[in-house]
């Protein structure tokens, strides 16, 4: 069972035009700011990434595949004004008592606008496998190279620890899609959430790689048109107070939402299962 794609937006990922975020309601701060993160925009392509997913699922667990049914699951699962809502909510909750002007500052000014669409769009284009299968291997090849923006890159993947936060991310996702076969009494006799948490944390070496190779394929492909200068600046607001809790309420929002849409998976696997051996 692989994971869902890591969450490495990074704390920017989509398309916002406006400076202006002088609201005098919190409530709307916050929203300026889910909005000049593009965290719309954002969901759209996880939504695009997890029809993707659901048809790996099939492939892998279903004897006849997946047909119209499955399908039709999968995107009530990935059901866009669900995950939105979701997000925005734990995502505010979370920001509660932060610097959201700081970060407002930084995403609607340069650099930040400029490395907002460069995120976005490279995380649209890795869709395509072969864009994504030759951002990682530019990415081995300037880690091998040790080069000095690869290094930069990981002084930005160390100072949001992006690796272990989405390795545990996903290993929770993984646990949750498990429960979600378990409680639909798709998994064999015997088993018992101890012995499925066990058979996911059997996954965690795989899972480390696989992270980490994504992690450093996207982001040096998004940030190769940027500045050494400009790079630093996103680096060293990452290693700030509002940075850090930026990033902190990103991944509590997010795999919160993926904890949610792996056990509905699991449901629904379970019940395809069920149906197909009928």
């Amino acid at each position: 069972m692989r994971s869902l794609t890591p969450i490495v937006f990074s704390a920017a990922c989509a398309l916002f035009a406006s400076t202006a975020f002088a609201q005098d309601d919190t409530g709307d701060t916050k929203d300026a700011l889910f909005d000049a993160l593009g965290l719309p925009q954002m969901l759209e392509i996880m939504r695009t990434e997890g029809i993707g997913y659901g048809e790996t699922i099939a492939s892998d667990m279903f004897p006849n595949g997946a047909g119209p049914r499955w399908d039709a699951m999968v995107s009530e699962i990935y059901d866009i004004d669900m995950m939105q809502e979701e997000v925005r909510a734990a995502f505010d909750e979370e920001l509660e008592g932060d610097d959201i002007d700081a970060m407002l500052r930084f995403f609607t000014t340069e650099p930040g606008r400029t490395i907002v669409q460069l995120e976005v769009s490279a995380r649209e284009a890795l869709l395509d496998d072969t864009v994504d299968e030759a951002s990682k291997e530019a990415a081995a090849l300037a880690a091998a190279d040790e080069t000095p923006r690869f290094g930069m890159v990981e002084e930005y993947v160390a100072a949001n620890d992006l690796i272990e936060t989405n390795v545990v991310g996903a290993l929770n996702s993984n646990y949750a899609f498990f429960m979600g076969l378990l409680d639909g009494g798709a998994m064999p006799d015997g088993m018992t959430s101890e012995l499925a948490l066990q058979d996911v944390w059997e996954q965690e070496d795989e899972i480390r790689a696989n992270t980490t190779e994504w992690v450093y394929s996207f982001l040096y492909m998004a940030y190769e048109p940027l500045s050494d200068e400009d790079l630093q600046a996103y680096i060293d607001f990452a290693r700030t107070d509002a940075g850090q809790d930026l990033n902190d309420a990103l991944f509590t929002a997010f795999n919160g939402m993926f904890d949610d849409i792996s056990r509905a998976l699991g449901l629904a696997s379970s019940r395809m299962m069920t149906s197909q051996e009928l």
